[in-house]
C-alpha cells in the first residue's frame, strides 16, 4: 500500500514547497516557500523532536518510565508531546507567558504538564523558562532534558533532512535561503548542508527587533541595550544559542512586530497560505533585504515557513489583538466593508 504509515511519526519531513506569486511580485527572483506546517505537528519542530528522542533511545538514555523535559515557545512542545504519545514517555514543558492560552491548551490536550514562566526576565533568572526547565529536569527521576538551544542534534536534524530536501526540490538551483532564528537549528542545519553543496548560496537569518542575535553576529558582542519585549514567538533571543552556527550565516535581517504581523495577514489574503507569525517575519525580511540587495531573474530564493496560522487565531489574525497593539494599517482592516460578517436573526 502506498502513502500508508504505521503511525503519525511517519509523516514527518518531506514537506512541499510552493511558489509565491503575489506578495513578492516586485522581486525579480523566483521565490518559494517551504511549508513546514505540512508536518503532522504543523511545524518544523517535528523534525528535531523525533531526531533527538530517537537518538536518546539509541544511546539507551530513555526507559519506559522516562520523562522528557524541555523549554518551548509552543511548537517544540507540540512536537515533543506528539512523539512522547507514540513512544510512551511523559512530557513536561516550560513556556513563557507570551504563549497564548490556546497553545497551552493544545499542549495539555497532548498530555503535557506545562509550567508558564515570565518572558521579560534575564535568561539566568530562576523564573525564566530556561532555568525552570533545568530545575524540573534535575528534580524529576528518569528525566531527559532536550535542551534544544544547546543541543547539536537540533542542527543535525535539519542537516540530515531539511537541507537535503531543499537542495533536491530546487534541483540545486537555490541561490538564497531565508529562515527565522530562535534556537538556530533550522537555519544552521539547512545552511551547513547547502553551503557544503554550494558555498555561494546566501544564507540570511531573520532576527526580531528586541533580540541580540543580529548585533552579536555583526560584532561578536552581546548588546544588552538591544533587548526589549516583543510579540513574535519562537524568534530572536536574549541569549546566544549554541545551536546557531553564526559562521554559516551571511547576513541577519531584523524585523519588527508590526510589519511582520501585516505581512502574515497579507500572505493569507493574497497567497491563501495560513502561516504563523514567523511566516510574515521571514517574508518581511526578504522584502527588506531586497531594498538594498539586487536580485536577478535567475535567482531562486527559498523561505522556510515554520508553522501553521491556526495557532495564532487570537493573536496576529485577530482584529482585536491587532488593534490592541496599535497595528491598525493591516490589509484586512482596510477591507472591512468587503470582508464582513453578517449575523442572520
Amino acid at each position: 500500500m502506498s502513502n500508508v504509515y504505521d503511525n503519525i511519526l511517519g509523516l514527518i519531513g518531506n514537506t512541499p514547497m510552493v511558489k509565491l506569486n503575489t506578495v513578492t511580485k516586485d522581486i525579480p527572483a523566483t521565490v518559494y516557500a517551504k511549508l513546514e506546517s505540512y508536518n503532522p505537528g504543523h511545524s518544523t519542530k517535528d523534525r528535531i523532536a523525533l531526531h533527538i528522542i530517537e537518538n536518546a533511545e539509541k544511546k539507551g538514555l530513555l526507559k519506559e518510565d522516562s520523562v522528557i523535559v524541555e523549554t518551548t515557545s509552543g511548537n517544540t512542545g507540540f512536537s515533543l508531546a506528539m512523539v512522547c504519545i507514540i513512544k510512551g514517555y511523559k512530557c513536561i514543558l516550560a513556556v513563557s507567558d507570551k504563549t497564548k492560552p490556546e497553545k497551552i491548551a493544545y499542549l495539555k490536550a497532548l498530555g503535557a504538564v506545562v509550567y508558564v514562566c515570565p518572558a521579560n526576565v534575564p535568561a539566568n533568572d530562576p523564573r525564566s523558562y530556561y532555568e525552570v526547565a533545568k530545575r524540573v529536569a534535575s528534580e524529576t527521576p528518569n528525566s531527559v532534558y532536550i535542551n534544544q538551544y544547546f543541543n547539536e542534534l537540533n542542527i543535525d536534524a535539519h542537516y540530515q533532512t531539511t537541507g537535503p530536501e531543499i537542495w533536491e526540490q530546487t534541483e540545486g538551483k537555490i541561490t538564497h535561503l531565508f529562515a527565522c532564528t530562535g534556537t538556530g537549528g533550522t537555519l544552521s542545519g539547512s545552511a551547513k548542508f547547502l553551503k557544503e553543496k554550494n558555498p555561494n548560496i546566501k544564507i540570511i537569518g531573520v532576527d526580531a527587533d528586541g533580540s541580540i542575535l543580529k548585533s552579536y553576529h555583526e560584532t561578536g558582542e552581546i548588546h544588552k541595550e538591544d533587548v526589549h519585549p516583543y510579540q513574535i514567538e519562537g524568534m530572536g533571543k536574549n541569549l546566544i544559542p549554541a545551536a546557531l552556527l553564526f559562521d554559516k550565516v551571511d547576513q541577519f535581517v531584523r524585523v519588527n512586530d508590526e510589519m511582520s504581523a501585516y505581512r502574515t495577514r497579507e500572505i493569507a489574503l493574497k497567497e491563501a497560505i495560513m502561516g504563523g507569525y514567523t511566516t510574515g517575519a521571514v517574508t518581511q525580511a526578504l522584502i527588506q533585504y531586497a531594498q538594498s540587495n539586487e536580485f536577478s531573474k535567475d535567482d531562486l530564493v527559498v523561505l522556510i515557513y515554520p508553522d501553521h496560522g491556526s495557532r495564532y487565531i487570537t493573536k496576529v489574525y485577530s482584529d482585536k489583538w491587532m488593534a490592541e497593539q496599535g497595528f491598525v494599517n493591516n490589509c484586512v482592516h482596510n477591507y472591512d466593508e468587503v470582508f464582513k460578517t453578517e449575523f442572520i436573526k
